[in-house]
């Protein structure tokens, strides 16, 4: 423990994916309360900058380009050289255990080194944690040559690990965990207000829908979204359909199964959208449907209410981190697996996904919409502390 030791140039560094990245914004808030005089530096993938570039907790975000100059072992090398060492940080803190992150956070030259890392890399660090909100593989063969025989998932939420390595190997005297978090840069939310004013009337009810995943075993089924989206668009909501540009296939493939394809009421913002104004798109919406993804994250951070739904992914790691939220977990035995595609054939490949009705998740999609109403997101009141979604098993018919 350094209970006590006053810090005053930190290094954050989280390069993986978007919602990893916004489960690390509790760990900006909390030490921009305890260390209020510091420079606190975030290092983070250039691609998802505007989730952190205007983070109220940070001085400064640090970009690297990992599919560009900085990839391979020289551009990795310079990149320390010139944009990590110089600048003399007495603290940092790796929340992303790769060899990327673990060899920047190693060479750093920081006066105390602390977090995840990888093997050979953690004989640099000050103090190495382990993550307990990630799946672990028990029972290697020697050289890791043999499958394992036993997956472990993680325990905890990621936030509550990242926190953990602030109390343990940073010494932090106080909590504050304010959830997730994501400032708008200006141009942003003014470019998400003006396509919304231009897409909605005043008063227009909006249901957003995210059906994309990184893993085919995170993703529901596209016709039960389409079954979902029909019976919003009847009750005269309307639904805003999201995701990059690599979801594009799937949302046509899903709304070509939809009976109201035609209507008014339907929009697809699948690929158009950056994620600043994403975020401002959502912050607008009244509730939304979605996947274990960063998308979902977002919503947490813009407050919107969610249902989502778990197949593969481990409930405990990964769960939308508030409290008003639903989560609807598989009620196959192999659930969570963590598996990326389901090694089933048949009708029972990824039957988790399947077992999930669409007459469970609108039953839970009507209590949230009972509950808040149609008013946005942002117009709903915060909720300190309150981070534990509602975790609900989905029946077995």
């Amino acid at each position: 423990m350094t209970a006590g030791r006053t810090y005053q140039n930190i290094l954050v560094i989280n390069l993986m994916h978007i919602g990893d990245l916004m489960l690390v914004t509790p760990v900006l808030r909390t030490l921009r309360t305890n260390y209020p005089q510091a420079r606190i530096t975030m290092l983070t993938d250039k691609g998802l900058r505007e989730l952190v570039e205007h983070n109220a907790h940070i001085n400064e975000c640090l970009l690297i380009e990992k599919h560009g100059k900085d990839d391979g072992i020289a551009g990795l090398w310079r990149f320390i050289r010139r944009e990590i060492r110089p600048r003399h940080f007495d603290l940092v803190i790796n929340l992303h255990r790769n060899e990327r992150a673990s060899a920047i956070a190693a060479f750093s030259g920081a006066e105390r080194i602390v977090g995840y890392s990888k093997p050979g890399f953690s004989l640099l660090f000050d103090r190495v944690m382990q993550n307990p909100s990630v799946a672990h593989h028990i029972g290697h063969g020697p050289f890791h040559l043999l499958p394992p025989f036993r997956y472990v998932p993680g325990w905890k939420h990621q936030v509550t690990a990242h926190l953990e390595v602030l109390k343990e190997a940073v010494g932090v005297a106080q909590i504050d965990d304010g959830g997730l978090e994501m400032w708008l840069p200006p141009e942003r939310e003014a470019e998400a207000r003006t396509l919304w004013e231009q897409t909605f009337q005043p008063g227009d009810r909006v249901v957003a829908f995210n059906i994309g995943a990184s893993w085919p075993t995170k993703r529901w089924l596209d016709r039960s979204f389409a079954a979902c989206a029909d019976q919003l668009i009847g009750r005269g909501y309307h639904v805003a359909f999201f995701g990059g540009p690599m979801d594009r296939e799937m949302v046509d493939a899903c709304v070509a199964q939809m009976k109201e394809k035609d209507s008014p009421n339907l929009h697809i913002f699948t690929g158009k959208v950056g994620l600043a104004v994403l975020a401002g798109l959502l912050r607008r919406c009244c509730l939304f449907l979605t996947t274990d993804s960063g998308p979902m994250h977002i919503g947490v951070a813009m407050n919107v209410p969610i249902v989502t739904m778990f197949g593969a992914s481990p409930v405990p790691g990964f769960y939308p981190y508030d409290a008003k939220d639903v989560l609807i977990r598989s009620p196959e035995p192999c659930q969570p697996c963590g598996i990326h595609e389901c090694p089933r054939a048949g009708e029972e490949k990824l039957a988790c996904m399947k077992k999930i009705t669409v007459q469970t998740v609108m039953r839970y999609v009507d209590e949230l919409l009972t509950r808040f109403g149609s008013q946005p997101a942002y117009q709903l009141p915060d909720h300190y502390g309150e981070y534990q979604c509602r975790v609900v098993d989905a029946e077995i018919s």
